[in-house]
């Protein structure tokens, strides 16, 4: 492995001390820089300890004036743009590289980039798993929990991205030669100031395109997106019409097919039946995973290999049946619009666990959709009250407040009758409560089984 030369002896900083950042300090490392980390909370201790062994130091539970003293700033993934100490650092002309332009140059293979407010992790990771599949060299990193920076001198054919907001706001050098952008709906709107801006900065991925590059993005997305002539490819429900290029879910022939070129025969890329995920917006992201490798010239994908697709936790992920109730860990869905989407995809009566902490969004919609796809709904965490309000003002009366999770699934249960499904998507983020989303659901599904234990 030939290491690059043009970081040698360069003071790099590296803000933000996460998983992100912890391997964006590595890397740097590696490329013969002096590096200093700093982080605003304290540093993990496996990390610290991994920095003391490699020669990096660094700062927590602040940003000091030391983080300027370099050449370089390097931001990991999640860091705002406008903190005081990068404020300070444009004031003395400081160069600051984002994470995705950083690692860029020490990428290799076929580069396919996943964003989008919800779907994203799914959709990213059949991508990854259909190319396993097909045999080739790939990796699957990124916002996924498998830094970007891992991929650094990795010899892979494909390499696929699961790209946040945050990391696509500050962009300018990384290319992909597939974007794809599963959906947009407001969410990080506290992160961004605006959903104008989280918007803009989700269509950066499709700026990044390479040449003779291609997007994959929903249809209702296209002028938000701003996709040139000629890349794109949207995705919608209808009959496949070989008119124009772009991904059709027929409902009349139960499959999925996408038109390569203007006035080509659209190839199916699979029969319906062959998702076992719950849920319609699952049709959606197989689709969008399938088409990304058939444009590589990697499909289409076998349907017993879609079949064998198991998706990541706690996203409409089936979590126990007991007397005909159907018991779903959405835990994942952070935002309003993924709540929707849950409630929307879900067929039959639901009762729905809804709270967590907000994100500064508007709760009118989400009250509006349990009205349409709910007989019922059970309020926890922070922004119960909120909730509860919206709900009243949209009419909707059949909702309980309540103080713990454990209060929420049993009520939630004795609401359901047989047929109905009980629904976690609280359309909030979980730190009021737990550590994370997957710790949330975790629980919920360890009250499904005490429950199911408790009464059988």
């Amino acid at each position: 492995m030939n290491i690059d030369t043009a970081y040698k002896g360069k003071r790099i900083s590296v803000i933000g001390a996460g998983i992100s950042g912890r391997s964006l300090a590595e890397l740097a490392g590696k490329l013969g820089a002096e590096v200093f980390v700093s982080d605003l909370k304290k540093i993990n201790e496996d990390t610290a300890k991994a920095f003391k062994a490699i020669g990096i130091d660094w700062e927590e539970e602040g940003n000091t004036e030391r983080v300027l003293e370099c050449d370089e700033i390097i931001i990991s993934s999640g860091v705002s743009c406008d903190i005081p100490i990068l404020k300070l650092a444009a004031s003395r002309k400081i160069p600051v590289t984002g994470e995705l332009d950083f690692v860029y140059p020490y990428m290799s293979g076929k580069i396919i980039a996943v964003t989008g407010s919800n779907g994203k992790t799914t959709t990213a990771s059949m991508t990854g798993f259909l190319l396993e599949r097909a045999g080739v060299v790939s990796m699957t990193g990124g916002n996924i929990g498998n830094p970007a920076a891992n991929a650094a001198y990795q010899k892979n054919d494909f390499l696929v991205l699961e790209l946040s907001s945050f990391q696509l706001n500050r962009v300018n050098k990384f290319k992909c030669d597939i974007a794809v952008v599963t959906n947009l709906a407001p969410d990080h709107i506290d992160w961004h100031g605006s959903y104008e801006k989280y918007v803009e900065a989700k269509a950066n991925v499709i700026r990044s395109l390479a040449p003779n590059g291609r997007a994959i993005y929903q249809e209702r997305d296209s002028k938000a997106l701003d996709v040139p002539e000629g890349v794109g490819y949207p995705l919608s429900w209808g009959e496949p019409d070989d008119s124009r290029k772009g991904i059709y879910l027929d409902r009349k022939s139960s499959a999925a097919f996408i038109c390569i070129n203007e006035g080509e025969i659209p190839v199916r890329l699979f029969d319906f039946d062959a998702v076992k995920l719950l849920g319609s917006h699952n049709i959606e992201n197989t689709a969008m995973a399938s088409a990304a490798i058939l444009l590589l010239g990697q499909g289409p994908a076998d349907p017993a290999v879609i079949s064998e697709y198991q998706p990541p936790r706690h996203r409409c992920a089936f979590a126990g049946s007991f007397k005909g109730i159907t018991f779903v860990d959405d835990s994942k869905g952070t935002n309003v619009a993924a709540t929707v989407t849950a409630m929307s995809s879900l067929e039959g009566s639901k009762v729905i666990i809804l709270g967590g902490q907000g994100k500064g969004e508007d709760y009118l919609p989400l009250a509006e959709a349990v009205s349409r796809y709910a007989k019922s709904a059970v309020l926890v965490g922070e922004e119960k009250e909120k909730i509860a309000s919206a709900l009243s003002a949209a009419g909707f009366m059949s909702y309980t407040t309540v103080s713990t999770m454990e209060e929420a699934v049993e009520k939630a249960y004795r609401n359901a009758v047989s047929g109905d499904t009980v629904l976690l998507s609280p359309a909030c983020t979980s730190w009021d409560m737990y550590p994370n989303y997957g710790a949330r659901g975790d629980h919920f599904c360890e009250l499904v089984k005490r429950i199911m234990e408790k009464d059988s």
